[in-house]
């Protein structure tokens, strides 16, 4: 079997059936003391506004490669990152993955029609107060991109088989408020993807090496 069909297939099998929602704070649980973990948790407001990206496995012939956004540098959160596509959600949005695909379709015009849901990683909550839920979706390619330059400088896309890799996983310490919290970077191609979006690739990437 094909070594892109077999790890399509794992995805498939890790994710096809699972639910929004979880802990928000369980990727900060591995991390930190409770002391720690509870003076992380006084800087963050009571109530978290929601949010969801999708987390976009293109599905290309020579292997799953994964979209992701360098955000426009005037923006008021997250200014210059690389994130997923995605936004907060709306009262009209009916679902995590109704918040996805129309603000995937808004920042870079990806076409749902191209993009088959297949699950959910854990809830991700971030210091900006989201509450932030991934959709992961398999892309099928032919699909054509328009950016809303507003929001989005440029969008890349960077092997799964990379990301799959913990070498890349590279642990850094940062401060928060005076709370040390250890993250993570990917160093990708001149590129720095840190902060939610390197945390829910790692969480991406142990789940797919579970057996």
């Amino acid at each position: 079997m094909p070594a892109n069909t077999r790890l399509r297939e794992r995805v498939l099998a890790r994710f096809v059936g699972t639910q929004p929602g979880g802990d928000p704070f369980s990727h900060l649980r591995t991390l930190l003391t409770p002391e720690q973990m509870a003076a992380a948790r006084r800087h963050l407001p009571t109530e978290l506004r929601h949010a969801a990206v999708l987390v976009p496995l293109i599905d290309r012939p020579e292997g799953l490669t994964v979209l992701l956004t360098l955000r426009a540098s005037h923006l008021k959160h997250h200014a210059g990152q690389i994130s997923f596509p995605g936004g907060r959600t709306e009262a009209h949005d009916a679902s995590p993955l109704e918040t996805a695909l129309r603000e995937t379709e808004e920042e870079i015009g990806l076409a749902r029609e191209f993009v088959s849901h297949v699950g959910y990683l854990n809830d991700h909550a971030v210091v900006t107060g989201f509450r932030i839920t991934p959709a992961v979706a398999l892309v099928r390619p032919g699909f054509t991109l328009t950016l809303d330059r507003t929001e989005v400088e440029e969008v890349f896309e960077m092997p799964l088989e990379f990301i799959l890799d913990p070498q890349h996983h590279v642990p850094r310490d940062r401060d928060f408020k005076g709370v040390t919290v250890i993250t993570y970077e990917i160093p990708f191609e001149g590129r720095h993807i840190w902060g939610a979006t390197a945390q829910m690739l790692v969480n991406l990437a142990r789940l797919l090496a579970e057996p």
